[in-house]
């Protein structure tokens, strides 16, 4: 007899479960062992059973045993004719599908170990009503079909292209030298081209096996280069960072574009194709960390969909012809990408969550199965959510925006050296970095400045070996200059920099008495360094995102452990729109990564925070006063200069041209 009242008590519900489960010949929730005797599943009479309709969970132990499979089923016996009966993993394993329970209705999704191919001879014998289509958990084990489909569906993805070593299945459309161009792969210091489609970094690696979870995420050198590794989570980590930051040379792969998420990702559960639970939960690429509450949960913070997203999750549903489906969402520069399907997974813990899943399954189950079965059952009237009850009072205030300008830490002295060129080798790299557009140009890669590391070396080596040339460089400058680029043993991007100017007509005279004579066009190389972000600077930055954090309601009092949780979960649910900018300064970019560290409670390097939480782009002129009104200055500063070198009297024009105010100023002096 099925429980007919809502208001039972949950112990009322489970001592009937158990005295159910005792009597009855079948495979319930929990029920570990399968017996062949008199409980034999071909021998029962479905007349003993009344009308109902069977539902049964074809799965490994592992899932059709977890917290949230038992806390869906408990609810769907609930239902007066529904019945739930739970396949052994050792029948499923070993029995053939002949021997398998037989049920009106299925649920039965892949996981590791888990024989599909069976499942589906199972269906195609029995005919039961399929919650999700088993032919298609095949192509969700494969990347490359899912961005397929996703692609026909028009749904959003990163921008992405295949590099495929060891297809089994090679494309009979393609020829041999297009099939022998896309396993090509060309990497370069900060991008990798695949196919003829570029991704310069930071950009995701992942393997075409869904079953891989060894997800690789490559940072550029200016942000201090490695990778992240994501990875199943183990205990309480997600991902590590490492140095290494050369791509994989072996297997198959998809690569895309890094999408900037501000360190959070959504995790979308759909229940038939209009019903969709979300979660934010923290990127696992951003410290690898992964935040547990006290049952050992991960933290997930409840997220409210857009219209917009609503109809990505039905489209993915019915995509894939999956009810009960999960799939990731990252939203980023104002749109939402979908960046993986999940295929068959539930919430892992909220109440309400299995309430609604139970009531859309078991109505959606009832609905199908019972007018063929013959059972008397209509669809049970719903209430429309309730309505929202104001709990205040008066006139409130809210707080819309919190803006601060911040500093960076403290930092080493800064450094600077200017030496005039003149050797071809630097016109070279000055017109290769494009320096004739602007009259200038900065060099802080790795690849650039190791470029002008070896000139240096070069013109010393010159110096040294051939004194009779003519090598007007200073040599003790040079040296300075190879010194330096020298230091660390290593390019980071951040710590140093070098900038060449042109002058058309060569070092402008420094006062009257030098020779009016024209002069080459030559370089001025300005070396930086030092300036760097102290281990102090790191800290005092750290600590300020922690105190920060405690601004915000919810977040008052003391903010060591765990306070401030109150900005951290509005920052997770995405109704707090947090943006951290900074200029391209090393010492400033590093200051804000270790703000956001201590803002948001992160954990591990700060390279992995700064390319995911910090923007950059466009904002040298705000930050650091670089706008257009340079080019206007340094235009003044010019005719200036040209005007102040001439010795000579001055003309009837010339006062002219004076303002009066400044004509009276000369005169009176």
């Amino acid at each position: 007899m099925g429980v007919q009242s809502s208001s039972m008590s949950y112990t009322e519900l489970e001592q009937g479960y158990q005295g159910l489960k005792q009597s009855r010949p079948f495979f319930y929730i929990g029920e570990d062992e399968f017996t062949s005797s008199n409980r034999a599943l071909k021998d029962y009479e479905r007349e003993d059973e009344g009308k109902q309709v069977l539902v049964g969970i074809c799965a490994m132990e592992k899932k059709s045993q977890s917290k949230p499979m038992k806390e869906i089923l408990t609810r769907l016996e609930e239902f007066e004719y529904l019945k739930t009966v739970v396949f052994p993993e050792d029948v499923i394993l070993n029995e053939p599908v002949e021997k398998w329970p037989i049920c009106d209705c299925l649920i039965s999704f892949h996981s590791k170990g888990f024989p599909l191919a069976k499942a589906i001879d199972y269906a195609n014998l029995r005919k039961p009503f399929i919650i999700n289509d088993l032919f298609m958990q095949y192509d969700i084990q494969d990347r490359r079909k899912v961005y397929s489909i996703l692609e026909n569906e028009g749904i959003e993805l990163p921008r992405y292209a295949v590099l495929d070593r060891e297809s089994e299945h090679p494309s009979e459309e393609k020829t041999y030298e297009e099939l022998v161009k896309v396993t090509e792969l060309v990497e370069s210091e900060d991008h990798v081209e695949v196919d003829g489609v570029i991704f310069n970094k930071p950009f995701v690696e992942k393997p075409i096996s869904a079953e891989d979870h060894n997800i690789y995420i490559y940072y550029p050198t200016s942000a201090g280069g490695g990778s992240q590794r994501l990875f199943r989570k183990i205990g309480s980590r997600s991902s590590v960072y490492s140095p290494e930051s050369r791509v994989r040379k072996s297997g198959s792969f998809i690569y895309e574009e890094f999408m900037p998420t501000d360190g959070t990702d959504v995790k979308v559960y759909t229940v038939g194709p209009d019903y969709a639970h979300a979660e934010a939960r923290k990127s696992p690429a951003l410290d690898g960390k992964v935040e547990r509450d006290k049952e050992g949960k991960e933290v997930r913070y409840p997220v409210i969909l857009s219209n917009a997203e609503k109809l990505i999750a039905r489209k993915v549903c019915l995509a894939f012809k999956q009810t009960v489906c999960g799939f990731d969402l990252l939203r980023a520069n104002g749109k939402s990408y979908v960046c993986d399907v999940n295929g068959f997974s539930f919430v892992k813990n909220s109440m309400k969550y299995y309430d609604d899943c139970s009531k859309i399954l078991g109505n959606m189950i009832l609905r199908e199965l019972t007018s063929q079965l013959h059972i008397p059952w209509s669809m049970p009237f719903q209430l429309d959510d309730p309505p929202i009850v104001p709990t205040t009072f008066g006139k409130m205030m809210e707080l819309r925006c919190v803006i601060a300008v911040i500093r960076h830490g403290d930092r080493t002295p800064k450094q600077k050296m200017k030496m005039e060129v003149k050797h071809y080798k630097f016109f070279e790299i000055f017109q290769k970095y494009g320096g004739y557009k602007d009259g200038h140009v900065k060099l802080k890669k790795p690849k650039q400045l190791q470029e002008i590391l070896d000139i240096s070396r070069f013109l010393l080596n010159e110096i040294d070996l051939k004194p009779e040339l003519e090598i007007e460089e200073n040599k003790a400058k040079l040296e300075q200059l190879k010194a330096v680029l020298e230091m660390y043993g290593h390019f980071s991007g951040i710590n140093r920099k070098v900038q060449l100017k042109y002058q058309p007509q060569g070092r402008p005279r420094r006062s009257s008495s030098d020779e009016d004579t024209p002069r080459e066009p030559s370089l001025v190389l300005i070396l930086k360094w030092g300036g760097e972000l102290t281990p102090a600077g790191r800290v005092q930055a750290e600590e300020l995102g922690r105190v920060f954090r405690c601004m915000y309601p919810g977040g008052q009092g003391e903010y060591a452990g765990t306070q401030g949780l109150g900005l951290l979960r509005l920052h997770s649910t995405y109704r707090h729109d947090l943006k951290i900018y900074a200029s391209d300064e090393g010492r400033v970019q590093m200051t804000a990564a270790a703000f956001a560290k201590g803002l948001l409670a992160l954990e591990g390097e700060l390279t992995p925070i700064l390319v995911q939480m910090v923007k950059s782009a466009n904002t040298n002129g705000l930050l650091d006063n670089d706008c257009d009104s340079s080019n206007y200055q340094n235009m003044v500063k010019q005719r200036l200069h040209e005007t102040l070198q001439i010795d000579q009297e001055f003309t009837e024009e010339d006062y002219e041209r004076v303002s009066v105010l400044f004509v009276n100023f000369f005169f009176s002096s």
